[in-house]
């Protein structure tokens, strides 16, 4: 699945064994993204923009969100 939006809903599930896109919830308009980091002292949050960023091939950033696992991300191209 390949994000093409600029501005973009994500629901993240951390603790999980990889970091992965796994689909998109229709109902909540979001991407649903499994993250293997724990959802503690940013970590979680770290690793979403890392893997994103490489995904992308673009700068992600978290624009709201940042302590809830529905959160509101931006890609900032180059």
């Amino acid at each position: 699945m390949q994000i093409q939006e600029t501005k973009f809903k994500v629901l993240i599930k951390p603790n999980s064994k990889k970091n992965e896109i796994m689909g998109f919830d229709l109902s909540k308009k979001a991407y649903i993204i499994h993250i293997k980091e724990p959802a503690e002292d940013n970590k979680a949050n770290k690793e979403l923009i890392r893997f994103l960023s490489k995904e992308l091939g673009e700068k992600v950033a978290i624009k709201s969100g940042l302590r809830s696992k529905e959160k509101i991300l931006e890609v900032k191209f180059k």
